[in-house]
Order: structure tokens, then sequence, then C-alpha cells
């Protein structure tokens, strides 16, 4: 039996271990005490912990929190990305950290193929337009879901999920991803296209890219006005990856333009954005990722990583350095 402990905020402790994740990690771990807070980590409690298990509200694995945990060899972060927790002193010292970054994939993926869906069908904005006129919307020249053009920018995680969604119905997708496996496209039936051909051929563009200085902004006015007539932006990534004054600007001229934005960068928009009255952009309070009872998937993913950790088995969700390194 490994001694272990949960560290998190416990807002979203039950939401993440749900009793069958707990019954599953308390099978290999013996766990002394409730859930804790990072800043109630100290000398003592920490000098026996080999596995911390943890997540939103997860402490940083800094030199001094090392040093009072000389036998900490595992990290089970029931989250996404790690990034706040890791530091060089941890890659240092060995320890080993895995991630339910994959696991919230899958919610992701289901918002972003609704969206996409609705989209063609013009389902927003019928909404919206019935709503602004207090009568019925209507109807336009829709483009229906059958034989039409799907863009994913970035086949990581979430675009990868979402295109094995995608591939259950009778569309054309394409996607942007100068790291794709162009094996692993074709094997989903994905086309990889460059970005600008992205942008200028599909009829809904669904943004999956990591923030990163080099993806700031990626999506500005060029790209924006290049969008085939009746298209649609989608975005479930990060808010810093669309200019939103271009966006403001090209659909405030474009009004066959639709954008349906989950993220927005500042997040939440500021009071009185144009985001929220504008009758072809339609916001979403970050509720693409997991929510509620969703994130027990991500506390049932490190229950099996322990499983396999404790068996001497590869763990599917490990990252390493070089591997975050590359992400970057």
């Amino acid at each position: 039996m490994l001694n272990g402990l949960y560290v998190m905020d416990p807002n979203r402790f039950d939401d993440v271990y749900g009793p069958q994740a707990r019954a599953a990690i308390e099978r290999h771990l013996a766990i002394p005490s409730p859930p804790l807070t990072a800043d109630r980590l100290t000398p003592d409690v920490l000098a026996d912990l080999q596995v911390l298990v943890t997540g939103w509200g997860a402490p940083r694995l800094d030199a001094e929190l090392l040093a009072a945990a000389p036998k900490l060899s595992l990290v089970l972060y029931g989250a996404g990305s790690i990034r706040p927790l890791v530091t060089p002193e941890m890659w240092a010292r060995g320890v080993r950290v895995t991630s339910a970054a994959i696991a919230n994939a899958t919610p992701v993926a289901e918002f972003a193929l609704s969206q996409i869906l609705y989209a063609l069908k013009h389902g927003w904005r019928y909404v919206l337009a019935a709503r602004a006129a207090a009568a019925p919307a209507a109807r336009g020249p829709e483009i229906g879901a059958y034989g039409a053009v799907v863009g994913l920018v970035s086949l990581g995680a979430t675009g990868l999920a979402t295109a094995r969604l995608l591939a259950h119905h009778d569309l054309v997708v394409q996607a942007y991803d100068p790291y794709a496996d162009p094996a692993q496209a074709g094997r989903l039936g994905v086309r990889l296209v460059g970005l600008a051909e992205l942008f200028a051929t599909s009829d809904v563009v669904s943004l999956h890219a990591p923030l990163t200085p080099e993806t700031r902004g990626i999506v500005g006015a060029g790209l924006l006005e290049s969008m085939k007539p009746d298209a649609t932006l989608i975005n479930t990534a990060r808010g810093g990856l669309v200019d939103e004054a271009a966006l403001v600007d090209v659909l405030g001229r474009r009004t066959d333009l639709f954008a349906v934005l989950d993220v927005t960068d500042p997040e939440p928009p500021v009071t009185g954005s144009p985001l929220f009255t504008m009758p072809n952009i339609v916001v979403t309070p970050h509720v693409a990722g997991s929510l509620g009872h969703e994130r027990r998937r991500h506390g049932q993913a490190m229950a099996d990583e322990l499983a396999r950790y404790v068996a001497g088995e590869p763990l599917l969700y490990e990252i390493t350095e070089s591997g975050l390194a590359r992400r970057a």
C-alpha cells in the first residue's frame, strides 16, 4: 500500500473524484486525512507522501515542497494543463506526472459537434433574429449538414476527438495542423490543408489550438474576410486565438458570417462588449469543457493510471518534460 493525499480545490473535489474513482484509488493508496488544500501542506503531512492526487487548486511542486516530500514519486492530476504545478526541480527529481487532459477533450468535442451541426442549420441565427424581432424569423438559404465542409484548426486532443465524432456524419472534414500525423488524419478521413485554404473553403471553422506566442491572434482580419458566405467560426479553445477587434469589425460588415464564442479574451468580456449585442455573434460562458459530474471522467482516468502504475505498466497519459516542451 502506497501513501497518498488528496490535495485540491475542495469545491471541485467531489466533481472530479467521485465515489467510484475514490474507491479505486484507495485500493492502492492509504490516505490518512480528508482532502486538503495546498496551503495546509506542512512538512509533517508531506513526510511520507508517495502519490499526490490532485486537480484544480494543485500545489506548485517547488523546491520547498519537494524537500518536505522526499518520497513523492507520482502526481495524478485530474485536470488539464499541468503547467501550474510543474517546476524544473520536479523534473530534476524524477517525479512522474500524469494528466486527465485527454478526458477533458470529450465534452469539448461533444460541445463542438453540437455547435457545428447547429451552425449548418443556422440555428443560432434564427433564435437571435426571432428574439430581436419578437416574431418568427424569416428562413434563409441554410447550408445543411450533408456534404458540408468543416475545418478544424489543430488536431490535438480536442481536435482529434472532434474529428472522430464528425466521422459519423456525412461531412467533409479538413484540418490545419503543421504537426499533425498525416497517417492518423487519413484514418479519420481528415484532409490536411493550409490555414488560408481552410478558412476560405470551410462552411464551419472550429478552433482547437493551444494558445502560444505563435498562435495568439492567429485568426485575424484577413482570414475572417476570406470566409465563405454564411460561414461560421466556433471557438472552444482559447479566446486569445482570435483578434476580437478584427472579429467585431469584419462581422459588423459581413453580416452573413456568424461566430459562436465559448471563450473570449478577456474572459469574461468586459461589460458593454459588442460581443453581447451583435446579431451574428453568440457568447457562452466557457461551458464546453467538463462541468459538474462530467469531471468524474478525470478522476476515473487518474484511478486507472494509478492501477497501471502499481502494476508496473506504462502510463497512458504521462507527461514528460520534453513532451511538454514540444507542446509549447
